[in-house]
């Protein structure tokens, strides 16, 4: 052991350990990875220096990291870097011993004994090549036989295949590591102390938005909790991290090899732009090149596997509205996946499946008048009503695009129980020696509310984009080139009945 240490000690002068990296600034971005930085103490000696980091994650990207002095005054070239993160098991210590002798530690029937064993094969599997999103996962498998996964050890010169006991091994072997590992060979042009910081991406950490809104007994007004959340699945735990959370879609490309593109274009989004807690802002905003950073006013300790929140925004006496959507069209892709528009027009049965519920939205306007109007980050919203007693009542939930201010958010949570609507074709003529096609449609909406509902139906027309709306029985909107929509109100405990005939030219 003792020629061990000296080892290392002359390959690496010095480790830089644990007590620099419980003190990292991290931003953290809501597409799963982060940028780690920290300040790393060297004192460097002129010419080559060796260095090993100890407190790395398990999913550093190694060609990521960038070890600088800020001053300028020490310029750094690396010469060389290694990552390791296969911290040793069980399974890798048996593929190191194998071909050697070691004991094990065999309990039966309450009588604990040690027996002697060669390892003729560990049943080791390396870990898996790098896959994305992670650049190394020391817990993966790489596919191979499962045979090949039995370990194959000799005792009292017979073969068994499964490990007789608990192994004991006598130490650890010069290839070993306990957690992920980066080491440096560093070219300096002088000696002298470096406060150098070291920076680098990884996956494994991500945060999202979650948006608490409460609805009192009666009426649309909406009292809203907003609830920055971190995930830390990078293996490694950060103690008084001071954090940013970055908000938008910044590009990634994936690694080498990997067909595919992360995230889409360069994307830019306005966050919280003032304070918006009455109790002071547990989090600011502040633009940083196309996007916005929040920052949090606390040290923040991010345990590894730890989800943490923290309160980001507050607002009260939102004013909501509710409205129902009669979408009727009911289509199977898979059944119509890769269908051209011949051969829609052409299928006498395309679209006339149909549904009977009708969807609840929640909408209200992002502006300063209404006691809002800052941009909210995407994420999650959870809708409730006060019911008896104050008890909370779910009322469903959404996902939320990013929402600029003075935009509407509009909330899909659930389907109304005692409204329903059937939707029938009635008609379908196609001539194709003149290219044209009537098609006609009854729907048919029930209320067994004790109240007039408003139901908005939204019709497609997807014959063909050169259409006439040659008869309707309401009035309509033209949504898009293929969607109209009728709004209708039907009475309380009675049903409402729309028709129309659609005329398609191609």
């Amino acid at each position: 052991m003792a020629r061990k240490l000296i080892f290392l000690f002359c390959i690496f002068p010095f480790i830089v350990g644990a007590a620099w990296a419980q003190r990292a600034r991290l931003t953290i971005y809501n597409q799963d990875f982060a940028v780690v930085r920290v300040q790393t103490p060297l004192d460097l000696k002129q010419g080559i220096n060796h260095v090993q980091l100890s407190d790395v994650t398990n999913y550093l990207e190694p060609d990521s990291v960038i070890l600088r002095d800020p001053s300028g005054q020490y310029p750094l070239r690396i010469l060389e870097q290694n990552y390791r993160a296969d911290p040793v098991s069980q399974q890798s210590m048996l593929q190191l011993y194998e071909g050697k002798q070691i004991n094990f530690l065999v309990t039966q029937n309450g009588h604990t004994e040690v027996v002697s064993g060669k390892i003729i094969r560990s049943g080791y599997a390396p870990p898996s090549p790098p896959t994305y999103p992670y650049y190394s996962n020391p817990y993966g498998m790489q596919q191979i036989p499962p045979a090949m996964r039995q370990p194959i050890i000799e005792v009292n010169g017979q073969l068994r295949f499964s490990l007789p006991g608990e192994p004991l091994f006598p130490a650890l072997t010069e290839g070993s590591i306990l957690k992920p590992v980066l080491s440096w060979v560093i070219d300096s042009q002088k000696a002298g102390h470096v406060d150098a910081q070291f920076s680098y991406i990884t996956s494994g950490l991500g945060w999202d938005a979650t948006y608490n809104l409460i609805e009192p007994p009666a009426g649309r007004t909406l009292d809203m909790v907003g609830w920055v959340t971190m995930h830390n699945r990078s293996g490694m735990a950060f103690k008084d991290a001071q954090v940013d959370l970055m908000a938008g879609t910044v590009r990634r490309l994936p690694p080498q090899g990997y067909g595919g593109v992360v995230g889409g274009a360069v994307g830019s989004l306005q966050l919280l732009a003032r304070p918006f807690n009455p109790a002071g802002p547990q989090v600011t905003e502040r633009p940083f090149d196309e996007y916005h950073l929040y920052t949090l006013h606390r040290p923040v300790t991010l345990h590894d596997q730890e989800t943490k929140q923290v309160e980001f925004i507050r607002a009260n006496g939102i004013k909501a509205s509710l409205y129902y959507v009669y979408d009727g069209l009911k289509l199977d892709p898979n059944q119509y996946n890769g269908w051209s528009m011949e051969m829609i027009r052409q299928n006498r049965d395309f679209g006339t499946e149909f549904t009977r519920q009708v969807r609840v939205y929640r909408s209200f306007a992002n502006t300063e008048a209404n006691h809002l109007g800052v941009p909210l980050p995407a994420g999650r919203m959870r809708f409730y009503r006060e019911g008896q007693g104050g008890n909370l009542q779910f009322l469903g939930e959404a996902p939320i695009e990013h929402t600029s201010e003075n935009e509407t958010v509009r909330a899909y949570t659930g389907n109304a129980f005692d409204l329903t609507g059937k939707r029938l074709r009635t008609n379908y003529v196609i001539d194709t020696m003149r290219n044209t096609l009537d098609e006609s449609f009854k729907i048919q909406l029930s209320n067994h509310k004790k109240q007039a509902a408003e139901i908005r139906v939204d019709e497609h027309l997807y014959r063909g984009y050169t259409w006439e709306i040659l008869q309707h029985s309401d009035p309509f909107v033209k949504m898009d080139s293929q969607t109209i929509q009728f709004r209708v109100e039907v009475p309380a405990g009675g049903e409402k009945t729309i028709t129309y005939t659609v005329h398609y030219t191609w």
